[in-house]
């Protein structure tokens, strides 16, 4: 075995399109630069072992088209090393006698936490960096900053929500698409309001505690109710998964029981919260005496390998290339990114959550002018609603209540709806001062839209 110091690259938790990128990327930048380069298969979970066979060296020849591919070239794993101190030190020990003083992690908010414990494990012996890799699109960058794979995820997710949109008018009947998002709705969020989806629901509108499924069923409910006002019998619920894990446990009382993770993250895959809706809304609808055909569609690994598109190609290349070349000048314990295409290392301490001692994760803004773009074109009952009486007779008649009735059941929906968006000059009129353009304001006692 040569004695030469090598790099190392793994990849953790699930897929996203773009991995190969960096893998590719990061294997030329170090063979042009002499040094070996080494491939750990299905992430952490041999090495953690003390298994060093599931290894190969990478060669330019191998890796140098791989950037056209999605799925991983060195596999995948969601072997955690931080459960137990005896695995983390077996990593180094592992990785120290693979000959590697310098690895490259391409992962999630899980994987880099482990990249930051074998950081500070190794107390200097190999110098790590990780590459951040989630469709998700929620670790710790810049507003402005996707993780790579996100861009990818959300192409081929609009494309799927188009071709449901169609069959929805065609059949008049409504889907509940659940896509991916664990913590955060960036991913519904951007599918939903590209494709222009009846209405998109995240968990971040319903706030940081435990919420009442009741909470979720009624927003669908009354979005079905506004839509068959209007004549129409078809719509498209964009869903991000994470939503379940907000729903008070009494009202999924399976849910404590399901299949975790090795990072006690509940398998949301195990909790079909397609069908547990579906049949939630249809028990609400039909005791309001309305009959409506709805489809449950899950929408999740079918984006995670799909084959990147030239902006993730390009993206995760160069984030591929920056990992190997800061390693090369003798940098670590960060979190590789470019911004506005400036190379921007981000230290390991600073991704560190104080309160839970995990990697920080960045959810959606809903205080932001995008999420008040997004709810404006979204279908779904509004305070304005409640404030037209013609409006709200509609919906009432729909199903067949009073006014009083359909305000009762339905009013508190609106309780903690955004204040509109105000774009014009800060200049006073009758709703009184405008804010400044892109600012959010409170709304009037007497608002009337947006």
């Amino acid at each position: 075995m040569s004695r030469a110091k090598r790099l190392a690259i793994l990849v953790g938790g699930g897929p996203a399109p773009g991995i190969n990128s960096v893998i590719g990327a990061a294997t030329i930048r170090g063979s042009l630069a002499g040094v070996e380069v080494l491939g750990i298969r299905d992430g952490f979970q041999w090495i953690m072992q003390g298994n060093i066979d599931h290894v190969e060296l990478l060669m330019i020849d191998d890796v140098s088209r791989i950037h056209f591919l999605g799925g991983s070239y060195l596999g995948i794993s969601r072997a955690n090393p931080t459960l137990d101190p005896e695995n983390l030190e077996t990593t180094v020990i592992s990785l120290l006698r693979l000959n590697v003083s310098r690895l490259i992690t391409i992962g999630g908010d899980d994987t880099a936490y482990s990249a930051m414990m074998l950081d500070k494990r190794a107390e200097g012996r190999i110098q790590v960096v990780h590459v951040p890799k989630t469709i998700d699109n929620d670790l710790d960058l810049p507003s402005h900053t996707d993780t790579f794979g996100y861009q990818t995820a959300r192409h081929i997710g609009v494309g799927i929500v188009k071709n449901l949109m169609v069959d929805a008018d065609t059949t008049s009947r409504w889907y509940f698409a659940i896509t991916m998002g664990r913590k955060a709705g960036h991913l519904a969020l951007g599918i939903g309001k590209a494709a222009g989806a009846t209405l998109t629901l995240i968990p971040e509108e319903f706030g940081a505690g435990r919420f009442k499924l009741a909470a979720i069923v009624d927003t669908l409910v009354g979005a079905i109710i506004k839509r068959l006002s209007y004549g129409r019998s078809d719509g498209v619920a964009i869903i991000a998964e994470g939503v379940v894990l907000g729903i008070d446990p009494a009202d999924l009382a399976n849910l404590e029981d399901v299949e975790r993770d090795e990072h006690d993250n509940v398998r949301i895959a195990e909790v079909n919260i397609g069908e547990v809706l579906k049949q939630a809304v249809l028990r609400r609808l039909a005791e309001l005496n309305i009959k409506v055909t709805i489809v449950a569609k899950n929408i999740g690994y079918e984006l995670r390998c799909a084959d990147p598109i030239p902006f993730d190609m390009e993206y995760a290349r160069d984030l591929g290339y920056c990992a190997a070349k800061y390693l090369f000048e003798g940098g670590s314990a960060v979190m590789i990114s470019t911004q506005g295409g400036r190379f921007v290392p981000i230290p390991f301490a600073d991704m560190l959550d104080e309160e839970t001692g995990r990697a920080k994760i960045r959810l959606v803004d809903i205080q932001s002018p995008r999420y008040a773009i997004a709810r404006r074109y979204m279908l779904r009952l509004r305070r304005d609603d409640f404030e037209d009486p013609h409006e709200l007779a509609k919906f009432a008649a729909t199903c067949g209540v009073s006014l009083d009735e359909f305000r009762e059941q339905f009013e508190q929906l609106v309780e903690y709806e955004q204040p509109p968006l105000r774009l014009g000059p800060h200049v006073e009129d009758h709703d009184g001062p405008r804010p400044a353009p892109g600012e959010l304001m409170e709304r009037p006692s007497h608002p009337r839209g947006d």
